[in-house]
């Protein structure tokens, strides 16, 4: 196939497209390479997919009229994974003008340059915090989402509903997928497991918010591409070619699009977390309890039945596995000795 990826310098966007690669599929990586964290390990993710012959990378914004839809009539892609965002709970306090800019900006014009240059499926990233405050446990794909409590979250609600707005008008078929806290190997250095490492490598003291209370839904990152990769094919059909595949299912009555929860639907406690952690790197934390920051919510947990229903799996690796494989990539990538994750091993 020929894919396109956008965020492809990000964290997901180079683990699929590594994916990808490997199975000697073509991949167009698009991205921005802002500088919202380390610009270098974007760079270094990016060298490492040009050593497929398959890759070419193209560094531009979505938000800059008309770069993606010149790359799109060029290279024709089959599929479309729309991965870039700017990402963070936190951040989008400080600085909301950043998420209208790459979520909401960034998401119309490369629903233009689908809709100019379809696809056979565009796959769109959203994200577990999308389901917002007072949430039901587990949180179900077919539940209404309309208590976002982060501005982020609100942005990610807002380009879910443009998107079905184009697959109702223009006949898109489009899967948006909403992330339940990814992490492992050439993780983002801004989420709590990679800060965690740092600090405690240093001998610094770590922020643990609600004393270790608060509960993940962790997803492996090997098992979150696995989702990508098995989903590409279900295309979501037209209201007038297929139906939903059960009860849980998200299949619009009116456009060829769905909603689907990628998570393993077993949540832990950071603390259990940090204990684990602390475990594979053979070091202990000085934690200091902290208050839930503003725009968090206290537990996620996802629905896996709509996962299940298309795929026939659900992201299997328990944090026993896949914190020790983070920790043995960070070791090799950073120096150990080093406070500060802004200069590479490598």
């Amino acid at each position: 196939m020929r894919v396109l990826v956008t965020g492809s310098a990000g964290f997901i966007g180079h683990a699929l497209s590594r994916r990808l690669l490997s199975e000697r599929h073509s991949v167009t990586g698009f991205d921005a390479f802002s500088d919202y964290y380390d610009v270098g390990l974007k760079r270094a993710r990016h060298a490492d997919l040009a050593g497929f012959p398959s890759f070419e990378g193209v560094e531009a914004r979505l938000e800059t009229p008309g770069a993606l839809l010149d790359t799109l009539a060029r290279v024709q892609p089959e599929i479309v994974v729309h991965l870039a965002a700017q990402a963070g709970v936190r951040y989008s306090i400080e600085n909301p003008g950043a998420y209208v800019e790459a979520n909401i900006v960034g998401t119309a014009n490369l629903l233009e340059a689908v809709r100019a240059h379809p696809v056979r499926h565009l796959l769109l990233a959203s994200t577990s915090s999308a389901y917002g405050g007072g949430a039901t446990s587990p949180f179900r794909e077919i539940d209404r989402a309309v208590t976002p409590v982060s501005f982020y979250a609100a942005t990610k609600l807002a380009t879910e509903a443009m998107a079905h707005s184009y697959a109702h008008l223009f006949g898109v078929p489009t899967t948006a997928l909403r992330f339940f806290t990814v992490y492992g190997p050439w993780g983002r250095p801004d989420m709590a497991l990679f800060l965690f490492t740092r600090k405690i490598l240093a001998g610094q003291p770590i922020e643990v918010f609600s004393g270790g209370t608060a509960e993940r839904d962790f997803t492996y990152i090997d098992d979150l591409v696995e989702g990508l990769v098995r989903l590409m094919d279900c295309v979501p059909p037209k209201p007038s070619e297929g139906g939903p595949v059960g009860e849980s299912d998200t299949l619009s009555p009116v456009a060829p699009y769905r909603l689907v929860n990628i998570g393993g639907g077993r949540p832990v406690q950071l603390g259990r977390m940090i204990d684990v952690l602390e475990e594979a790197l053979g070091r202990s934390a000085e934690r200091i309890p902290m208050p839930l920051p503003p725009g968090d919510v206290t537990a996620t947990r996802a629905s896996t039945e709509l996962l299940q229903a298309l795929i026939g799996t659900v992201p299997e690796t328990p944090i026993e596995t896949g914190i020790p494989a983070f920790v043995r990539w960070y070791r090799d990538f950073y120096p150990t000795d080093a406070a500060s994750i802004a200069t590479p091993a490598r």
